[in-house]
């Protein structure tokens, strides 16, 4: 009786399972990038930074810049995990393993940084602020930007309180005589919100800090610096930043692993082909 030969099939190393997990969660990332570099671009272009590169000065301090930093960051971890994954190419997952390793390391250091160096950083956040409100009229993006901070994130007005606004040529109470109606005032997203507002009112903080201004100030506006609030917000909120910081570092070394497991078995595969 003739011999049955068995024949098996070699199974690969390569688990699918791991490849197309990296592959899945890195594609979301790589577009997230993409679309906020491209916002990041499209503020620039909407300022005309590209053609008056005078408005480099406070560079650091530009939304559009920090869109633009964080979405290339996002974009080249998410393409290299992405396109590594895919093509099972060990040098992009290596880069890929790196670049979060690195991203791991800041995030570490940074957060040491700020325990160590508290009141440095709190110096800078508030000459940064300072500058803001300087330039509130000349930057569509940092206006934006204290708007939401004072008005939906931490409802304050100014750094220290509403005579920061002092700092602004248009709110300054000098800037009365020379026919500007915001003179003395602060912006409007330094008032209360009222509940029976259907539309809000620009104009809510015109004369609010005139000496003759007949109203209590502090019902109409917020008399808290947002240097303060920042602070009693960290303070009550703790436990939540920590728990997000701990979870975000948790993820990227669970990609440093899988990305490390991913290549051991590639190469675990290749090994078997020679």
């Amino acid at each position: 009786m003739p011999s049955i030969r068995k024949y098996r099939r070699d199974t690969s190393e390569v688990s699918c399972c791991l490849k197309y997990v990296i592959f899945g969660v890195n594609v979301l990332f790589w577009f997230l990038g993409l679309i906020v570099l491209a916002v990041g671009v499209w503020a620039w272009s909407e300022k005309d930074t590209f053609n008056n590169l005078s408005r480099l000065t406070n560079i650091a301090l530009d939304p559009a810049f920090i869109l633009i930093c964080v979405g290339t960051i996002t974009f080249i971890i998410g393409f290299t995990g992405c396109v590594g994954a895919l093509r099972e190419n060990t040098c992009l997952l290596a880069c890929y393993a790196v670049f979060l390793a690195l991203l791991l390391l800041a995030e570490m250091a940074t957060g040491i940084l700020f325990f160590v160096f508290k009141d440095w950083i709190k110096q800078q956040a508030t000459s940064g602020f300072q500058t803001f409100i300087t330039h509130y009229r000349e930057d569509p993006d940092q206006q934006n930007l204290i708007d939401w901070i004072q008005e939906d994130w931490l409802q304050c007005c100014g750094v220290e309180g509403p005579r920061d606004w002092d700092r602004n040529a248009y709110f300054n109470c000098s800037s009365g005589a020379v026919g500007s109606r915001e003179a003395c005032g602060v912006p409007f997203s330094c008032c209360r919100s009222k509940p029976q507002d259907i539309i809000r009112n620009k104009q809510c903080g015109y004369d609010v800090r005139k000496p003759t201004y007949s109203f209590d100030i502090g019902k109409i506006i917020y008399d808290k610096g947002c240097l303060e609030a920042a602070e009693e917000w960290f303070d009550h909120n703790l436990l939540i930043v920590a728990t997000s910081a701990v979870c975000t570092a948790f993820a990227q070394i669970l990609g440093i692993c899988f990305a490390q497991n991913l290549r051991a078995d590639i190469f675990a595969q290749k090994a078997k082909w020679h």
